[in-house]
């Protein structure tokens, strides 16, 4: 018997000693995953996802903006009584007022954020960096007085100096910050830049690193791999990876790829499809069918050397079994469908054609796929009786 494990971690990875050792993720959906254009969550809908990460083993969810409005006030506070395993954390900016809103949520922490790149500083704030950082310590001085535990996060942190970014980390560090997050809020890093920039902030703090990637060049979840690698603790995600513009890393992927790339297995990845599915719903945002992991492709096939091999051994095209985040294989019947695997097909729906009465079949499918035209099972089992 062949175990997954056996083919699906990459035989490279046993020379490189890269594995995260200290992980928890962060899920911010309901913040984050907002903020996609068009997208809001009703307070049923809010509490619905909630619970369903937390039932997956997330360890951390950003709840909301509370300061936005008084219904978001209401929902944060409500998730955070909810009773859940995940500790439940809200976004701050650095303003007194949004720490008191805050405070009246009950949240376990709050994310209190300071942009710090020149771009930022000189368009956005109109202040020097010395003024954003005086009033993100005072903020934090704050937070930190009525007993929170804080995250100090630098928005557009990866297009910050490096430098400087080292410094107010370790200002945030010195002022009691428990976490201090990487945001890189227009995705420009890649692996390599992510790694290193995680690997040079760790080596002037000693509290635990955050890292935040957007997903605009496609590489978010690469990126946070390769943050977790160089020792970043808390991973960011959004489930389908929805968020501002091209979005964040997405929840699902970054979780199978734990899995299947360093065998971090902690994560119930069963209820991922069905997670998918709800936030699909809720943000009426349709998944993509070739987003791996959820997508309805993740396990079809209709190549015909293809089909042959998976009936055979699925995992000859397929990395992990699809029952392993809630999903099923799918075979498609068409154009590139090879006699072997539409026998198989066949078989499996409960007929046993001639050799002769398959090639007919064969060529009738192929017709009508080159005609754009769907072959569904009950459209094969027609064809089938055309040819008794």
């Amino acid at each position: 018997m062949i175990k997954m494990a056996d083919y699906s971690r990459n035989s490279l990875m046993q020379f490189i000693n890269t594995k995260p050792k200290d992980i928890e993720i962060c899920d911010v959906t309901l913040r984050d995953g907002e903020q996609t254009p068009g997208v809001v969550f009703t307070k049923e809908e809010k509490i619905a996802i909630a619970e369903k990460l937390d039932s997956i083993g997330v360890e951390v969810i950003e709840a909301g903006f509370p300061v936005v409005s008084s219904t978001e006030e209401a929902i944060v506070r409500e998730i955070a009584h909810l009773g859940l395993n995940a500790r439940v954390c809200c976004l701050s900016r650095a303003v007194a007022k949004d720490l008191d809103v805050a405070l009246r949520c009950d949240v376990d922490f709050v994310s209190i954020f300071i942009a710090t790149s020149d771009l930022h500083l000189k368009y956005k704030y109109h202040k020097t960096f010395e003024e954003a950082q005086s009033c993100a310590l005072d903020v934090l001085d704050y937070a930190k007085d009525h007993g929170l535990t804080v995250r100090f996060a630098a928005e557009d942190a990866t297009r910050t100096d490096i430098n400087t970014l080292k410094s107010i980390f370790k200002a945030a560090e010195d002022h009691g910050a428990d976490y201090v997050s990487i945001a890189d809020t227009v995705g420009i890093l890649n692996p390599a830049t992510a790694s290193y920039l995680v690997s040079e902030i760790k080596k002037t703090i000693k509290t635990k690193v955050c890292i935040h990637c957007h997903n605009d060049l496609g590489m978010a979840v690469a990126n946070t791999m390769s943050a977790a690698e160089a020792g970043a603790f808390q991973l960011h995600t959004t489930v389908n990876g929805i968020g501002e513009r091209c979005g964040n890393a997405a929840l699902e992927e970054l979780l199978v790829g734990l899995r299947v790339q360093y065998g971090i297995e902690r994560y119930d990845v069963s209820r991922l499809m069905e997670l998918s599915g709800l936030v699909e719903q809720y943000s009426g945002l349709p998944i993509p069918r070739i987003k791996p992991i959820v997508g309805a492709n993740a396990f079809a096939h209709e190549s015909g050397i293809h089909v042959a091999a998976v009936l055979e051994e699925p995992m000859t095209y397929e990395l992990f079994a699809p029952e392993m985040v809630g999903g099923k294989r799918e075979i498609i019947i068409g154009k590139h469908t090879g006699s072997k695997a539409l026998k198989g097909v066949v078989q499996k729906m409960g007929y046993n054609l001639s050799r002769e009465q398959m090639c007919s079949l064969l060529d009738k499918v192929k017709k009508c796929s080159e005609a754009k035209k769907k072959v569904t099972c009950d459209r094969l089992g027609e064809f089938i009786k055309e040819l008794e």
